[in-house]
């Protein structure tokens, strides 16, 4: 598995090249994991709600991940793995579940090393109107800090994960990421102290060490 870093990337941008290394792994190359972070921006998924953005006044873009509206910004660490789930090496040969399942393990073992109490939720809830919540994503009590969305290609995945890792009062702001209130969103700064705040590069590499087990 490769670790490629982009840095700060446009969404749309970040989508396109996205959709440049899926067709690299469908060929027969490595898979791979990308770390990146963009331009504040809200991109709805396939499953999103027309109140799901009450009052953002940023780009918005639509999205071909599964999921609802959510918000990206500098303040996160996106993690997009491109990963061939029809591999002959696969232990889990075109189970889309078990890779999400995967990419959630990754995310709450890291998490978990910084003494995070992170976890995963199976059950659903409602919302103000009456629709499912589905409780994907890295949770931590009733706060979420990382939200999952993912698409497939020719047995390829790409989009992926967002984590948030610094705090930042603006971010989800008009909106209701996932259909949840926007205080439903918490970072890892704001759980452990900015003065024990890793590196983003180092907890990338450390994110990919994870992944590299939990996406096989």
């Amino acid at each position: 598995m490769i670790k490629i870093r982009w840095g700060e990337v446009g969404y749309l941008e970040g989508c396109d090249l996205q959709l440049v290394e899926l067709q690299s792994v469908a060929e027969g190359e490595e898979d791979r994991v990308v770390f990146c972070t963009h331009p504040p921006v809200v991109t709805k998924g396939r499953g999103t709600k027309d109140f799901d953005i009450v009052g953002w006044q940023g780009d918005i873009v639509e999205t071909s991940r599964g999921g609802r509206a959510t918000y990206h910004g500098p303040s996160q660490i996106v993690i997009y793995p491109i990963v061939h789930l029809n591999r002959e090496t696969r232990s889990h040969k075109r189970d889309l579940h078990r890779y999400l399942r995967g990419l959630e393990e990754g995310l709450v073992d890291v998490l978990r090393s910084y003494d995070v109490d992170a976890t995963t939720y199976s059950d659903k809830k409602k919302d103000a109107f009456g629709e499912e919540l589905l409780m994907t994503g890295v949770w931590v009590g009733d706060r979420k800090i990382a939200s999952l969305g993912v698409a497939v290609k020719q047995w390829v995945t790409y989009h992926g994960a967002a984590l948030n890792f610094t705090y930042d009062p603006a971010a989800f702001q008009g909106m209701n990421p996932c259909g949840f209130p926007t205080k439903t969103m918490i970072s890892l700064e704001e759980i452990i102290g900015k003065e024990c705040l890793p590196t983003r590069e180092v907890f990338e590499d450390q994110l990919f060490l994870a992944l590299s087990k939990t996406l096989v």
